[in-house]
């Protein structure tokens, strides 16, 4: 599956933001999706992840309350809806994809397709 990433920008600290993630390929609809997120010098780190169907959900604690994944398999995309957006939340996002089953992914390694990124900026 290829992914695109898009939605970033520049917004306040409190703003909210809804990224998405086009997917290509027959496999979208039974893969796990997941988003990540990196800063300059350090290491990529999870955000959330859903399952092929969407019924299950895992989210990286720093954004539980304020970030929610879904997918939409018609439409062969995965958003990333940001609330209460944080400067700390400043980084290049990426989703990626799994094409096994469901259990709860939050490594890295866990997925074989990624997207190119999009920038989000949080200014204070």
């Amino acid at each position: 599956v290829q992914l695109q990433a898009s939605g970033g920008g520049l917004v306040q600290a409190g703003d909210s933001l809804r990224l998405s993630c086009a997917a290509s390929g027959r496999t979208f609809s039974s893969s796990v999706m997941g988003w990540f997120r990196q800063t300059p010098g350090k290491e990529r780190e999870f955000v959330a992840a859903l399952s092929w169907r969407g019924y299950s959900t895992t989210y990286a604690d720093f954004v539980k309350g304020r970030f929610t994944i879904s997918r939409d398999n018609v439409r062969n995309t995965v958003y990333l809806q940001m609330n209460s957006l944080k400067p700390e939340d400043t980084a290049v996002y990426y989703c990626a994809a799994d094409q096994r089953p469901w259990r709860t992914q939050t490594a890295q390694a866990d997925f074989g397709s990624w997207g190119q990124g999009t920038q989000v900026t949080v200014s204070s």
